[in-house]
């Protein structure tokens, strides 16, 4: 019978390779062996909690440290303003009537009082061109050759209707200057009568009956009277107010109505030159206007422009001054046909320049503008604008003094400055007493880097300067300036009429105190460079050192934390290898034993 028995260790082997993977824990034998690997995982990560805590205050302390280095680099910055000579240099300039001249004046310009007796306002030069430079209306009288709505009037004939003694005209753009004149004479049954005259280029209008004309109403929706020059005068006769005929600055050269056609010289490359500067033209695309456009956009220093009440161009200097306006033709004829010559009949009409006198002297003082600037004065620093002229007996004086309100600002912001880096450190180091007893210290206390900056910049900024000491100047320490600690907190306070009085007697003596060498605040600069840095040193400040410590402590410890995971995971990994190993042994025990079982029952063995 025990030839039968199959070999137990043999069964076990065969078991165990066709048993299926028994991954849930406990199966075989019972044991839930998954929550005792997570147990031991986070007893073995129970250190990881310290850590954080730990790092979470580096992290914050590092955060406040940058907010305190931002605030020194803040009042670094300060006191380099008020180190900065310019700053003692800036200047204020007062007119005695502004509505007379206004002043400016630069850092740096002189100071006093200086009268200035005005004359004479500066003016700019003036080019005028020939006047009646365009064509008349007809010259032959023909006006049925004239369409009003093309015809040379300064403003163009719109079509509508309107009113002359009460009776409404109706016009078409596109009327003759014939047809209007039947329609005025029609429409009044022949009492009104238009005439023109094409020597004078004007359009009259003559009631047959000696009545008085009446011309317009409120209804009238065209403006031919208003084009024509036409407007009533209480008589039985109106007459154009100006000739008629203009200039057509918006269309062909050829079509300007100018007396003259102008000419490129054939070759489309027409050339001028307005005070040295070329202007170019083609006749035959360009318009007036264009050229006018390419005047005033070039550098020539002149406006050009046409003046439609005298029929003529003109050119404005675009600066004040007795001072020419030079022209020629190079190619084509344009100078000549728009009457922008001597030669055409234009003639330069002279500016004037700003005449003065200085601190009641007698020698005439000459500006080509309305600005006196040093150039003409002789005064470094000062501009002065005339606005207007002034009587020999009363002057216009104008104030130069020292900026000392950029001064005052600049001490009141150091002071400000100084008292918001103070007043964080304070706040960081502060113990809070709780209501029940307890104490709650702040994110900084005991740090001896925040201790030491906060006690160093009250030592170092409220020292004495000895060397000033020695030279008997009136301003030796911050106190002089009314900047004094309160005796309470790291904090200062301003006595501001105390500063105002050392910047009004004493302007040069606060220069020095703030630019000395042994001065607590050139001192507390070299503190501020040593803690924060200089932007002329590749060396770290002590506060960005420390700072650079705290990150480095940060990082160490997230390496910790990263590492004892990696172990954690690793052993994670043992451990349950360690029990499913565990559990395969039970299941193959459990398989043997309950076939050892059927064999006995059966009474195979």
């Amino acid at each position: 019978m025990s030839s039968t028995v199959p070999q137990i260790g043999l069964l076990s082997n065969s078991s165990s390779s066709t048993s299926p993977s028994l991954a849930v824990t406990g199966l075989a034998s019972g044991m839930d062996w998954s929550t005792v690997v997570t147990e031991l995982a986070d007893a073995e990560r129970a250190p990881e909690t310290q850590w954080k805590t730990e790092q979470t205050t580096l992290n914050n302390q590092n955060s406040a440290f940058t907010t305190i280095a931002g605030d020194l680099t803040t009042l670094q910055t300060d006191v380099e303003s008020l180190q900065n000579s310019s700053l003692y240099t800036s200047r204020t300039a007062q007119t005695s009537d502004s509505t007379v001249a206004t002043a400016s004046a630069a850092s740096g310009a002189t100071l006093g009082t200086f009268s200035f007796n005005i004359s004479q306002l500066a003016t700019a030069s003036q080019f005028n061109g020939k006047s009646s430079i365009s064509t008349v209306l007809d010259p032959n009288g023909d006006l049925s050759n004239v369409t009003i709505g093309t015809a040379g009037f300064a403003t163009p004939v719109t079509a509508g209707t309107f009113t002359v003694n009460g009776v409404q005209i109706t016009v078409a753009a596109t009327d003759s200057l014939q047809q209007v004149f039947d329609n005025i004479s029609t429409a009044t049954n022949g009492e009104v009568t238009a005439s023109y005259d094409s020597g004078k280029d004007k359009i009259t209008l003559t009631d047959s009956k000696g009545n008085d004309i009446v011309l317009g109403s409120a209804t009238d929706t065209s403006n031919f009277l208003q084009s024509a020059g036409l407007y009533n005068n209480g008589s039985d006769s109106v007459t154009s107010l100006a000739a008629l005929g203009h200039v057509q600055l918006t269309v062909a050269m050829d079509d300007s109505d100018l007396k003259t056609a102008i000419t490129d010289g054939g070759s489309g490359k027409g050339a001028f030159t307005i005070n040295g500067v070329t202007i170019n033209y083609d006749a035959s695309t360009d318009s007036i206007q264009n050229v006018l456009d390419r005047i005033n956009s070039s550098n020539a220093g002149v406006t050009a422009s046409y003046d439609s009440q005298n029929n003529r161009f003109v050119l404005a200097n675009n600066n004040t001054g007795d001072m020419g306006i030079a022209m020629q033709d190079v190619t084509g004829n344009f100078l000549a046909a728009t009457g922008l010559s001597t030669t055409a009949g234009g003639a330069l009409v002279r500016g004037r320049d700003l005449l003065y006198t200085l601190n009641g002297g007698t020698q005439q003082l000459v500006s080509q503008s309305n600005t006196i600037t040093s150039a003409s004065s002789g005064i470094t620093g000062l501009s002065v604008t005339a606005l207007a002229t002034t009587s020999a007996n009363n002057p216009v004086t104008v104030t130069v003094g020292s900026d000392t309100s950029k001064i005052s600002s600049a001490v009141q912001q150091f002071v400000t400055d100084y008292n918001a880096v103070q007043s964080y450190i304070t706040s960081q180091m502060a113990v809070t007493n709780n209501s029940d007893g307890s104490v709650t210290a702040g994110l900084l206390t005991g740090d001896m880097t925040a201790g030491g900056i906060a006690s160093n910049l009250r030592s170092t900024g409220f020292s004495a300067d000895a060397t000033l000491a020695v030279s008997g100047s009136a301003i030796q320490s911050l106190a002089d300036l009314g900047i004094s600690t309160n005796g309470q907190n790291n904090t200062v306070t301003l006595d501001t009429n105390t500063l105002n009085s050392a910047l009004t007697s004493n302007l040069s003596a606060v220069q020095s105190f703030f630019s000395d060498a042994n001065s607590p605040v050139t001192q507390l600069n070299n503190y501020l460079n040593d803690t924060i840095g200089s932007t002329h040193s590749t060396t770290p400040g002590t506060l960005t050192q420390h700072e650079t410590d705290l990150s480095q402590q940060s990082s160490s410890i997230t390496t910790q934390i990263s590492n004892l995971e990696a172990k954690i995971t690793s052993d994670t990994a043992m451990w349950n290898s360690e029990f499913d190993a565990m559990e395969q042994a039970e299941s193959q025990t459990n398989s043997e034993l309950t076939y050892l079982s059927e064999q006995v029952s059966n009474g195979s063995l």
